[in-house]
């Protein structure tokens, strides 16, 4: 699926109306597209990808004034570890608000699978409408946390499903918990848009995620941009223990709820 234009990403509200009825009980929907998102998580550690965070600021006047760039990519080593490999070392020419490289590996806590049926008891899904985007006829889910506590963070927002073959394609809504928004760092974004990507006909793995900020500071507001590109997804060659396809640890492999750590 492809996002839409960086400059005009599209928003849903939360009570679309009419909602049009699905043509299958929404139990029957949500328990389908959560066993879609088990078989994702057990096959997503076994391919590589590249991957590329940019975090951009931008003047009062609305022009990129700074950024911050890292790409790595996922592979197998010579001696059958999977790791990360830096192809472009971090750069950065930001300067309305301080960023280390610790700071954006806890991106790495956000679940690219958060609604997998482990994680269901945790949530009330309420159907909502249908919408098309990019071609593609979905359902619209809110999701909702049950309740909140201090130590998980949980998914407050929307899903979007293939009506055609009950896959999620789309995500949008915030991480929270007893406390409000869940921090990741000094990183000031709270609320991201993920689309995904069709890989090898099969799988639906996240491809493009993107998140918008203000920053409140004595010199004005200043727009703060993250995006995050995976690409180039090609399953991890095969070892001496085992095939290509075998399940792996990867490093960048999502928990299923990251810890909440909120900053002051």
């Amino acid at each position: 699926m492809a996002p839409p234009p960086e400059h005009d990403v599209k928003r849903l509200g939360n009570t679309p109306e009419p909602p049009e009825p699905p043509s299958l009980p929404p139990e029957e929907i949500i328990k389908k597209f959560a066993a879609k998102e088990d078989e994702f998580v057990a096959v997503r550690p076994t391919y590589g990808a590249r991957k590329t965070i940019r975090i951009d600021e931008f003047d009062r006047q609305g022009k990129l004034s700074g950024q911050f760039l890292m790409v790595t990519e996922v592979i197998r080593a010579p001696d059958g570890r999977i790791i990360n490999k830096v192809i472009e070392h971090p750069q950065s020419t930001l300067h309305v608000f301080a960023l280390e490289s610790e700071d954006v590996k806890e991106l790495e806590r956000i679940p690219q699978f958060p609604l997998n049926s482990a994680q269901l008891a945790k949530y009330d899904l309420k159907y909502i409408g249908q919408e098309t985007i990019d071609e593609i006829d979905t359902y619209i889910f809110k999701v909702t946390p049950r309740a909140l506590d201090r130590a998980h963070a949980y998914l407050d927002g929307l899903v979007w499903v293939d009506i055609k073959y009950l896959e999620v394609v789309k995500t949008y809504g915030r991480w929270v918990n007893e406390l409000g928004d869940v921090k990741f760092a000094t990183l000031p974004f709270t609320t991201f848009e993920t689309y995904r990507e069709n890989v090898d006909g099969k799988y639906w793995f996240p491809n493009y995620e993107r998140a918008d900020e203000t920053l409140h500071l004595k010199d004005g507001d200043f727009p703060v941009r993250l995006v995050i590109k995976w690409s180039d997804f090609k399953p991890l060659p095969a070892t001496a223990s085992g095939p290509a396809n075998a399940p792996a640890a990867s490093p960048s492999a999502p928990e299923a709820t990251p810890p909440a750590k909120p900053q002051s």
